[in-house]
Order: structure tokens, then sequence, then C-alpha cells
């Protein structure tokens, strides 16, 4: 009985490093090559195993953008929420954008295509499965919102609205970014995105909603 206990605490230790090594290789593979070339088989020779062991530990392809999602949005949370506090609310949320969700996107855009851009077009059961890991990322975005709304700095805005806005703009910002990328120019983007974000909330602070 207590042999059997421990075999499978290890049977699970294994099927976790494998589901890590295997969406460590589906990453990469999504950077450099695109969504077509992430095939349950692709993956398997890249990390030197079997298909099987990648059903096994993932399952199917839809699975594994499942997973891949996941991860990006769990990535994205820790980013903002290792962020500090200041007694500043605006230039928290700027820092959220800047530091927070600008360096996310940097780091890894395969999960920011995987999390923002393929996401609307998922199947319902993917996006199903890293629904929770999204919220969670929203929620560490709208506990900085919600202080500054509390403080009277969206202008009086609904934090939907303004989280809707904020967002976008981040969306909209890391799209051009990994574009830029893409051609091999990556100029430092800081300032511009330190700009834009301040612009907006400066903006929701100036025309106040009646």
């Amino acid at each position: 009985m207590f042999r059997y206990a421990v075999n499978v605490g290890r049977k699970r230790v294994h099927n976790e490093e494998t589901a890590g090594a295997l969406l460590d290789s589906a990453e990469r593979i999504l950077q450099a090559e695109g969504l077509e070339a992430l095939t349950v088989r692709r993956i398997a020779e890249a990390v030197g195993t079997t298909t099987r062991a990648v059903y096994t530990s993932l399952g199917s392809k839809d699975a594994l953008i499942a997973g891949l999602g996941v991860r990006g949005f769990a990535l994205l949370a820790a980013n903002v929420a290792a962020l500090p506090w200041t007694d500043d609310p605006a230039a928290d949320l700027v820092v959220a954008g800047v530091s927070g969700f600008r360096v996310w996107a940097l780091d890894h855009p395969a999960l920011f295509q995987v999390t923002f851009q393929q996401r609307a077009i998922a199947p319902p059961e993917v996006r199903e499965r890293f629904e929770p890991a999204r919220l969670e990322a929203l929620g560490t975005l709208l506990e900085r919102i919600r202080r500054l709304q509390q403080s009277g700095g969206t202008g009086g805005r609904t934090l939907q609205e303004a989280t809707w806005q904020f967002s976008c703009l981040c969306e909209g910002l890391a799209a051009l970014d990994l574009r830029l990328a893409a051609t091999g120019r990556e100029p430092d983007s800081t300032p511009i995105w330190t700009d834009a974000l301040a612009a907006l909330i400066t903006g929701w602070q100036a025309t106040p909603r009646t």
C-alpha cells in the first residue's frame, strides 16, 4: 500500500515536469514558426519523447494551446503582482502597464499571441480552460484601477470602462512592439508606453463623467 502511494507521487511529479518541458518547447515553436507548426508530433520530437507522452501529459493540440494560455496569464499575473505599491495610484497603474504588461509581452510574444490574439477564435472549450487564469491576471490589474477609481482618478468612469480602455491601450502598444521586433527594429518603447498610459489617466481626470 505504502509502496503504491510513493509510486503514484513520483508519477505525478514526472508528469508535471514533462508537461512543463512540453510547454517550453511549444512556446519556442510557436514563437519561431507560428501556430501552423504547433503540432503534437513536432513538440514530441523537439523534447525527444513520444506523441503518447504529449497526450498523456497535456492532451490534444487544443489542450496544449489551453496550457499555453494558462501559462501566459499566470506569468502576466505574477509580473503585475510583483510590482511595488506607492502612495500614487496613477503612477502605480502606469507601472503596471509598462513594467508589467509590456515586459511580459516582450519576453513571451508567443504567449501574448495565444492569450490576446488567438483567444477570440479559439474553440469554446479551449477558452474555458484558461478562463480562471485570465480572471486571476485581470484581478491584479483591477486592484490598481479600483484604487485609482476610489481616489477619483478615473473621472467617474466605471471600473469596467476604465479597465477596458487601459487593457486595449496596453494590447495595442504590445502588438506594435512585437511587429517592430519581428522586423529587427526593437527601440526602447518605455517612454512611449509611459506617455500613452499617463495621457489616458490624465484624460480621465480632465474630462470627468457627469
